[in-house]
């Protein structure tokens, strides 16, 4: 039975006129009542049985009474052992002495302190007149004293709100506001409750002691803390304050348990018989039994009317199972064809599962030829994909034998400087032939010049005699002159024509100073315009850091962002992912790193040509886009030990797939890094296997073969314009900008002192060039001079001749001046060979090296083109490998769907057909060997067209008959069976009733009596004699006593009424009746609020010293006592604890909160 309280506050005052007839609780009259029999008189069940029929419409249902006695009651009469007076008589006497001999053997034990459920200590905040009050309890006994108005009552009023009582039934408010200290907004109630011992509550959540604290306001609200030991709250619940309440047994509203003043008073002075008869109900909370068995019966009652009509719906269930079982008595003659009809249906359940065991097995030779196929696809895929790598290596292979080819650079270096000298000795000889057929030209002059004289020198011999001695003495003086002059001529034209070649030849220095000057200072020009686009691309870079990998850098990667792509999004630029660790090894990383740092990778071809697009569109066609997987293979196995320093272990790479990517393209995690060329072979060699090795400082590639051998060639420089020069810089813009901006200034300042130079030099070589013009001229005048004087000579010779033919004097000093000019220009022309061959000579390794140099091209040319054709050929056939495995990949994910598919197919045939067979093995047996469906389906039809033609003459086919049977009978026997269930089930509540209400009259007496008993104990404590006189059927409560004064007077003759006695007579005997009800409950805290108030002196002291004695006495019993008179005549025990308040303030608006404690 759940618990509740005992009675509500709202019940708490009593009706004096209430009435006395017995309480009573019966059924509705229409239905068998159950009435409480003594024990004696115990009524016994119904053992007739309705004999069972085989038919369930005659089953005897309607044989069985929904009770034993039509007239059988259950009430709360007195008309039981109570009201037998013998009975009760005996029962007195058999019991008396038991209960007495208990009392006194009580009295002289000490009781023990509770472990759980009394109040260690209580606190007040803002509470009734209270500012702040807090007391700490003793376990047993607790006196709280002081004069009229200094607030003892509101202890009681605090435990009562504290532990989640009723504001009316303290009896000083109407709600909790009241409760409230004047003036203030808010208090607060916090109790302690004692939570030791083996039946304490949740011990290991609470601890020793549970502190319940209840906080409310002005406004109305209440709340609640309840909180452990060391002050953690646990809950703020009311119900866990129940639990607590229930689980300790504080019934906080029981009026027995905390009396206050105004109840105290009333039941002390005023109290009619029958208000203290229900006291004693509600404090022994008989009347909550009483309450609630009450309610038990009108629930019996209500199943009974239940029970009565579900009896009378019988007759008509029976009625409609006969009529259908009639019905289908008439369509029996159809149950032949039924039965060929589910013959029949059994063949053809297991007709189907045959066909779907046939399809099935169909789908799994599909199934199995599909997985042969597949492995043999996969073998092939193997294969292409062995092949591919096979390829990839071989193409790595001439990659790097490609790249160790090396370039030409030095050698072309070379040929432009054999050919600059080559030419200008061309040019010496170029000159040195002009000079050889303008003397060649002269002596042909000179041989015809000779041949002429000769000719005159025969011609005088002849006229020699005819001319006159004088006329040749004439013409002999003008000839010498003449000679003279000529030799003067040919002498100044000597030293002119030297001077010219040495002009000349200084003029030519001039020029090859100013071509060598003006090329430096091309060349500065060249490098002022990288270093102004470097410039350009690190402010760029400022800006913009992706600038370095591409134009339009952020555009693209929005673009390629905001793309759907059939793969994987494209990574890209590598670059973004990479960063060198130091700045040790830019040129290597540049070399191995820079033709990456602007890829993009995708994961499939299609991706591949969208992303060109992209990059064509954004002007970056020459960026290169890489196709791979995303495959992040484990590449330790390709490392070489530690301690050499590796391309990959020099840079960091934030994204696991471009570094795989890096590996698979430029071998990274294999490259090995060196300062010199010699570290750089060291290092190689020291790699098993050998391996590549890249020189920082000495810049070049060194390669070991497994075999031992090796090659060496330098790094091919990277021009300064190149954007590759702005990776792996590691410097902040604003660094490099600085820097840019002092070379910036250094390469000006020398383009400024060059062009300076080559200015001057010009002005040399325009100079030289003027002088040796101007000798030209004055050599080609010389010349004429010459000649006009030769001519000159030449003419007086004649004319000497024409005048004295035997002179031929002249003309012979002639001819030899001819001669000997044929002879200077002949040692002339021998000089220029001699120049000529030594030029030659000097010319010779020149052109014999250029030579070499050409055909080391032309075997370097041919070499790389057949290194390019390798490796072209070889992508080629790569290609072409990874376009096999990408057919047989994509024909193997095809194979898997077709086989995923067909394992789908066979997977639900495989359900259908166990789910077929199991339903066709619960619908009938296994059919050996049927035939197939469509001519089991076809007999099946025709036999069903018959049946059908025999039901339509009956209305209703034979299933719908039998399943009409079957419900009218299912309906029927549920009806029978429900009705019997429950009927067993009423019986047995009325049985459990009358054992339940026999034991609370049983209850009833015993308390009773022993209230009896203990009254008059206490009662003798005083000398005086007197009974408790209890009346059930009126339900009254009376008290009889007999003091001493009477028996002097009277002589006992008679019993003393309650209201004849003096106060404080009155309120000795009322202690005693409630020290006699505490006896019977349970509740480990009792309180009483100013007991002594009509007392004198001696009835006072007395009643103290009964109250501590039974406080004493009781075991785990707590006791808080509240009277306005001090304790200076009772003796004070161990166990006594008395609280003294302090004396109210007068002319203060609030008492004072000052407690002692004695």
């Amino acid at each position: 039975m759940a618990k509740r309280r005992a009675v509500d506050s709202d019940s708490e005052e009593v009706d004096d006129g209430g009435s006395s007839t017995a309480k009573r609780a019966r059924v509705d009259q229409d239905a068998p009542e159950v009435k409480a029999e003594p024990r004696t008189q115990r009524t016994q069940p119904n053992k007739t049985k309705g004999k069972r029929r085989q038919d369930p419409a005659d089953d005897g249902i309607m044989d069985i009474d929904l009770g034993d006695d039509e007239n059988d009651v259950v009430e709360f009469g007195d008309q039981h052992a109570d009201d037998d007076e013998e009975a009760q008589a005996r029962f007195e006497q058999e019991n008396e002495e038991i209960i007495r001999e208990a009392i006194r053997a009580k009295s002289k034990l000490q009781g023990g302190v509770a472990k759980f459920g009394i109040i260690e200590a209580i606190e007040m905040h803002q509470f009734m007149c209270h500012k702040y009050l807090t007391f700490k309890m003793g376990p047993q006994i607790n006196f709280i004293i002081g004069h009229n108005g200094s607030g003892k009552s509101a202890v009681l009023s605090a435990i009562t709100v504290a532990l989640g009582g009723k504001a009316t039934s303290t009896g000083r408010g109407s709600g909790l506001k009241s409760f409230i200290r004047e003036g203030q907004a808010a208090s607060e109630v916090s109790i302690q409750l004692k939570n030791q011992g083996d039946e304490a509550y949740k011990h290991d959540i609470y601890g020793d002691s549970i502190i319940i604290t209840r906080r409310f306001t002005k406004e109305g609200s209440s709340s609640y803390k309840i909180k452990s030991r060391d002050g953690k709250v646990i809950s703020t619940k009311r119900e866990e304050l129940s639990a607590i309440c229930d689980h300790m047994n504080i019934q906080v509203d029981n009026p027995m348990n905390v009396l206050t003043q105004d109840a105290a008073r009333q039941f002390l002075s005023a109290s009619h018989p029958s208000d203290k008869y229900k006291f004693f109900l509600r404090g022994t909370q008989l009347s909550q039994l009483s309450e609630e068995y009450e309610t038990c019966l009108e629930n019996i009652s209500q199943t009974t009317k239940v029970l009565m009509r579900k009896k009378e719906a019988i007759p008509d269930l029976q009625e409609r199972y006969k009529e259908a079982s009639a019905r289908f008595e008439e369509a029996s003659k159809a149950r032949e064809q039924r039965n060929k009809v589910d013959e029949l249906k059994k063949e053809l359940a297991w007709a189907h599962v045959s066909t779907k065991e046939e399809e099935l097995r169909e789908k799994v030779a599909e199934q199995a030829k599909v997985a042969k196929h597949l492995g043999k696809v996969q073998q092939a895929l193997n294969t292409a994909q062995e092949k591919f790598d096979a390829m990839t290596e071989e193409v790595t292979a001439y990659e790097e034998e490609f790249s160790a080819i090396g370039n030409t650079e030095h050698l072309i270096a070379r040929k432009k400087e054999l050919t600059e000298k080559s030419n200008k000795i061309k040019d010496r000889l170029q000159r040195l032939k002009s000079d050889e057929i303008e003397s060649k030209d002269n002596i042909k002059i000179a041989e015809t010049a000779i041949g002429r004289i000769k000719k005159q020198i025969e011609d005088e011999k002849v006229k020699a005699a005819a001319h006159s001695e004088a006329k040749q003495q004439e013409l002999h003086d003008k000839l010498e002159k003449a000679q003279n002059d000529v030799k003067e001529a040919e002498r100044q034209f000597k030293q002119v024509e030297d001077a010219g070649r040495q002009k000349r030849e200084e003029a030519a220095s001039a020029r090859t100073g100013a071509d060598q000057a003006e090329h430096e200072l091309h060349d500065i020009q060249n490098r002022i315009s990288e270093c102004d686009s470097e410039k350009s691309r690190c402010l760029q870079k400022q800006q913009n850091a992706l600038s370095v990998y591409g134009q339009n850098m952020d555009q693209l990667l929005d673009r390629i962002n905001r793309t759907q792509w059939r793969g994987q999004k494209p990574v890209g630029p590598l670059g973004k992912y990479i960063k060198a660790k130091s700045t040790d090894t830019p040129v290597v990383l540049r070399h191995v790193l820079g033709s990456h740092m602007n890829s993009f990778a995708c994961t499939n071809y299609d991706d591949r040509n969208l992303l060109k697009r992209m990059l064509v569109e954004s002007q970056n066609s020459g960026i290169s886009v890489l196709v791979a997987a995303v495959d992040l293979f484990d590449y330790s196995r390709g490392e070489p030990p530690e301690n050499c320093l590796t391309v990959l272990r020099a840079i960091e790479v934030s994204d696991p797939w471009v570094l795989r990517l890096l590996i698979n393209q430029a071998k990274i995690e294999s490259t090995m890094i060196a300062q010199t060329r010699a570290d750089a072979d060291a290092m190689a060699l020291s790699v098993q296997g050998g391996g590549v090795c890249f020189a920082e400082k000495d810049q070049y590639r060194v390669v070991r073969y497994p075999d031992g051998g090796g090659m060496s060639s330098p790094l091919q420089l990277i021009p300064r314009g190149d954007p590759r020069n702005m990776y792996f810089t590691n410097e902040d813009t604003s660094s490099q900008l600085r820097n840019l901006e002092e070379r910036l200034a250094q390469l000006t300042a020398q383009y400024h002192d060059v062009n300076q130079r080559v200015s001057n030099l010009k002005q040399t070589w325009n100079q030289a060039q003027g002088a040796a013009a101007a000798s030209e001229k004055e050599t080609r005048s010389l010349y004429r001079k010459v000649s006009e004087l030769k001519h000159y000579r030449d003419t007086l010779q004649t004319e000497a001749n024409d005048n004295i033919l035997m002179e031929t004097a002249g003309l012979t000093e002639a001819l030899a001046d001819h001669e000997g000019e044929r002879s200077m220009l002949m040692g002339q022309l021998e000089g220029f060979a001699e120049v000529r061959v030594k030029l030659g000579e000097e010319n010779r390794p020149y052109v014999e090296e250029l030579s070499k140099i050409r055909t080391q091209l032309s075997e370097f040319a041919a070499k790389v083109a057949a290194a390019r054709t390798k490796v072209e050929d070889a992508v080629e056939l790569r290609m072409k490998a990874q376009n096999e495995k990408k057919y047989y990949a994509e024909k193997l994910a095809k194979e898997q769907d077709k086989l995923t598919d067909i394992d789908g197919v066979v997977a639900t045939l495989t359900t259908e057909f166990e789910d077929w067979t199991a339903k066709a093995e619960q619908y009938c047996e296994r059919f050996e060997n049927p035939r197939s469906a469509v001519e089991v389906q076809r007999q099946l039809d025709s036999v069903r067209k018959a049946l059908e033609a025999r039901e339509k003459r009956h209305g209703a086919t034979v299933e719908e008959m039998t399943i009409e049977v079957n419900r009218a009978q299912e309906a029927l026997q549920t009806a029978q069976r429900d009705l019997k269930n429950m009927i067993a089930l009423n019986r047995a509540l009325k049985q459990s009733l009358r054992i339940r209400l026999e034991k609370w009259y049983d209850f009833r007496r015993h308390i009773a009596f022993r209230c009896k008993v203990v009254f008059q104990y206490h009662l003798s404590n005083r000398g005086y004699f007197g009974k408790v006189v209890f009346n059930h059927q009126d339900g009254t409560l009376q008290l009889k006593v007999q003091t001493d004064d009477l028996n002097n007077t009277q002589g006992g003759s008679r019993d003393k009424d309650p209201r004849s006695l003096s106060g404080g007579e009155k309120s000795f005997a009322t202690i005693c009746l409630l020290l006699a009800m505490w006896e019977s409950i349970g509740s480990p805290i009792r309180c009483l609020d100013e007991f002594d108030v009509f007392m004198d002196a001696v009835n006072r002291r007395i009643s103290m010293k009964m109250m501590i004695d039974t406080a004493n006495s009781s075991d785990g019993k707590q006791y808080i006592l509240i009277t306005p008179q001090n304790m200076q005549s009772i003796h004070v025990g161990t166990t006594v604890r008395v609280h003294r308040m302090s004396d109210p303030e007068r002319g203060q608006g609030t008492l004072a909160n000052g407690v002692t404690v004695v």
